[in-house]
């Protein structure tokens, strides 16, 4: 019986995480879309800039319980929302890329505002906010329960069920 509680929880887990990779697809959780981004980034899509949020998913089965984690620090703020504080290595970060986005302006430039792309502008706004600032991050639901996985996990259950049925069948046959 512990076998087939195991097999169960194998079969749960692999499908669990194929349908929240699909989030990442879909751009949504299961039927619920994401609320769109207000900054513009020409690295990819909503959640895929690089990739490395989907593809950090982990399924753990401990026993009959499965955790869904992503060994990245910011996977529970797009999964949960929340609020951030703005940093000194933060506001850094968000000069550099204001740099790197306004291309060959130079820093002595007069008309530079107005010849700013609207990338190179979002990350000026970001720099110019003061350290201790609170930056709000919607939730962007990737892993968790939605009422759609209740069908998909008893359809696994009930075809793990069926094999055993028929492996105990064909035993008795011969």
């Amino acid at each position: 019986m512990q076998n087939i509680i195991k097999n169960i929880v194998k079969d749960v887990k692999t499908e669990l995480l194929d349908e929240f990779d699909m989030n990442f697809k879909r751009k949504a959780f299961f039927d619920r879309p994401w609320k769109q981004t207000k900054l513009i980034n020409n690295k990819g899509s909503l959640m895929m800039r690089s990739g490395n949020l989907r593809r950090s998913i982990r399924g753990t089965i401990n026993g009959t319980e499965i955790q869904f984690t992503s060994a990245f620090p910011y996977a529970t703020i797009h999964n949960e929302g929340g609020t951030i504080i703005v940093t000194a290595k933060m506001k850094k970060f968000f000069w550099a890329m204001y740099y790197k986005s306004s291309g060959a302006i130079g820093k002595g430039s007069k008309n530079r505002n107005e010849r700013l792309s609207t990338e190179a502008q979002q990350w000026k706004n970001l720099a110019l906010m003061k350290v201790g600032q609170k930056i709000k991050i919607e939730q962007r639901q990737f892993i968790g329960w939605h009422p759609s996985m209740k069908p998909r996990i008893e359809k696994i259950v009930n075809d793990n069920f069926k094999e055993i049925e028929s492996y105990i069948t064909n035993i008795l046959k011969r």
